[in-house]
């Protein structure tokens, strides 16, 4: 889910020295000096990129709030704030200027005086939609927060664990479930390599998408709670022609008051949920080619 900067070409120095120190603290940042091609659709490519940005920043300048151009970003953003809620639009505040009728209730980072406090209100401004560690999945009947956390093992295999919490406002019980991956020795030279080019979150997309297939194909996205006890189901993957394997242990249990009812836990939802966020940056003809190359279609 990357952040989407809108900005006056004028305003371009700041923009880039923006955008990197953004990804020097492990954002993923989307400018168009650094995204656009030779040939590419500007309007196209810039539609794109706000339809899947996490956050919107705004660099507010005299050149940006009389940019046309810039208009129609924020309006984009401001049009998915709205209807979707998924989207953050915070304004930068890079000089004095007249600020826009629709931002000026939004608390902004103000560069004008001081930069490294308008970084580190910036940093935390997006820390809600930008952490690939933990998050929030909200549905009509439950929010279900998630957390990650991956590694190698004393055996130098990688792993990753995902932890998810249920919760319902009208039910008197959570549900807890966690997901343990240990990946053979290839994969983890793979997703080793991945880290190392700051690509991580590709791996872990690659991982969830695996085991969402694999879940579906065995038959293993659904379990039956019928009392506090944890229920579990192994899942593996093989990927015969790369040499890629690994095992994933998937366990729920009920805390809580017992209303005597059976709970029917989707996995699938969870798995679903955390695979559009993670693929959220990547465009759908790349998810299709994702899936052919991991041998689901």
């Amino acid at each position: 889910m990357p952040v989407f900067i809108s900005y006056s070409h004028q305003d371009r120095e700041f923009a880039e020295k923006l955008a990197a120190l953004l990804v020097k603290n492990k954002a993923r940042v989307w400018i168009d000096r650094w995204e656009l091609n030779v040939g590419d659709s500007i309007i196209e490519k810039i539609q794109s990129a706000i339809k899947s940005a996490s956050a919107l920043l705004v660099v507010l300048s005299k050149a940006s709030v009389g940019s046309e151009w810039c208009k129609k970003e924020l309006n984009a953003g401001l049009m998915r704030e709205l209807e979707e809620r998924r989207v953050l639009v915070l304004p930068i505040l890079l000089e004095k200027c007249e600020i826009p009728m629709f931002l000026r209730d939004k608390k902004y980072a103000d560069f004008r005086t001081n930069f490294d406090e308008g970084l580190r209100d910036t940093l935390d401004g997006i820390a809600a939609v930008t952490s690939d560690t933990q998050g929030r999945i909200d549905t009509p009947e439950y929010h279900s927060d998630w957390g990650a956390d991956w590694g190698t093992l004393s055996d130098g295999r990688f792993a990753l664990r995902f932890t998810f919490v249920d919760h319902s406002e009208r039910l008197p019980y959570s549900v807890i479930t966690e997901v343990n991956i240990t990946c053979n020795e290839r994969l983890t030279r793979r997703l080793l390599q991945y880290e190392s080019d700051g690509r991580g979150w590709l791996g872990r997309l690659i991982i969830v998408f695996s085991l969402n297939e694999a879940a579906k194909r065995e038959g293993v996205s659904t379990v039956i709670l019928a009392d506090s006890q944890p229920k579990s189901r192994e899942v593996n993957f093989v990927d015969a022609k790369m040499g890629f394997d690994f095992k994933a242990i998937i366990s729920s249990r009920r805390l809580g008051t017992d209303n005597g009812f059976n709970i029917l836990m989707d996995w699938s939802r969870h798995l679903h949920s955390l695979l559009d966020d993670l693929s959220r940056e990547v465009p759908e003809e790349g998810r299709a080619r994702l899936r052919q190359r991991l041998g689901f279609e």
